[in-house]
């Protein structure tokens, strides 16, 4: 079974990229659907994963109800309440989600740190996708029906966003050469080009 991570510069391609990657493999590809996969498991709604990377805890007295089974055995430690659910672990459940599926079969994550959760994995191909700065403005307005300035701003709070994620629940850089096994500028070859780079790059 393979098993690809792709981290990515928000505008840089990187989910065009994992769909590519996911049509030509034939294997799935996750992102969001990550958080609805959570929040089934755990009965939790999936607006405490979409907001997991802010900095506070969600209150969920009288949520839980009976879904403290064996899917929560060791999320929660003896020292919280119950009445709080906190970003941690928020994302213990959803690295849990990621395990069991990277355990039965082929998959394309992309992002949530999907590379540090699966590290021991074998078979672990860890990708980084990023491109230049105006080309990155460019798609994102065009995709958003945004202006320039607009997208500018929305790619900086992004990027902020993921990198203060990756950093805080693992133990590498975000972006950093060292952290994955392949680093690609996508405006270098277009993203057709770069996903099919990346396809020769894992089948080898």
């Amino acid at each position: 079974m393979k098993t690809i991570t792709i981290g990515r510069q928000f505008g840089a391609g990187g989910m065009a990229t994992g769909k590519i990657l996911s049509e030509k493999l034939n294997i799935p590809c996750y992102d969001k659907e990550l958080i609805m996969l959570a929040s089934k498991k755990s009965g939790l709604g999936s607006e405490f994963f979409e907001k997991a990377d802010e900095k506070s805890s969600f209150s969920i007295f009288g949520v839980l109800g009976n879904v403290l089974g064996g899917f929560f055995s060791g999320i929660f430690s003896s020292g919280q309440s119950n009445n709080y659910l906190s970003n941690e672990m928020l994302f213990n459940i959803q690295s849990k989600v990621i395990k069991e599926i990277a355990e039965k079969e082929s998959a394309i994550f992309l992002g949530r740190c999907a590379d540090y959760i699966l590290r021991e994995k074998e078979n672990l191909t860890t990708i980084f996708i990023y491109a230049n700065l105006k080309d990155r403005i460019k798609r994102i307005s065009e995709q958003k029906n945004i202006s320039e300035k607009e997208a500018k701003n929305l790619i900086e709070q992004c990027d902020k966003k993921r990198s203060s994620y990756y950093n805080y629940y693992s133990d590498k850089t975000w972006g950093d050469a060292k952290s994955y096994d392949l680093c690609i500028n996508s405006s270098i070859l277009g993203i057709e080009k770069t996903a099919e780079f990346v396809l020769n790059f894992v089948q080898h």
